[in-house]
């Protein structure tokens, strides 16, 4: 494994073994919108989104979010085309909750 996509694990480990302390699962919370960096890794759109959308449940996003992570590290997708998924998945999920759209 590259030393680039051993940093992007451990990147990754570090990400799950946070915990949010003040993210409330509350159903009616809107989401919180923040800027999309112009050079933002996937492992900081994980985090971004995770901001962003408090009110889910990380379970939820964990499956979809590790594979895009993993296909991106394996070099079967661009951070970019990772990150704009990434987005819909979130985005999604919240809407499911919510039921809008």
């Amino acid at each position: 494994m590259s030393p680039r996509a051993r940093h992007s694990l451990a990147d990754f480990a570090s990400f799950l073994a946070i915990q949010e302390p003040g993210a409330v699962e509350e159903i009616g919370r809107d989401p919180i919108p923040l800027p999309r960096p112009e050079n933002e890794s996937v492992i900081a759109a994980i985090r971004r989104l995770a901001r962003t959308y408090p009110m889910l449940d990380k379970d939820s996003v964990f499956s979809t979010a590790a594979s895009l992570l993993t296909q991106q590290v394996m070099g079967q997708r661009e951070h970019k085309e990772a990150i704009d998924e990434l987005e819909e998945v979130f985005r999604s999920r919240y809407e499911e909750l919510t039921g809008s759209k």
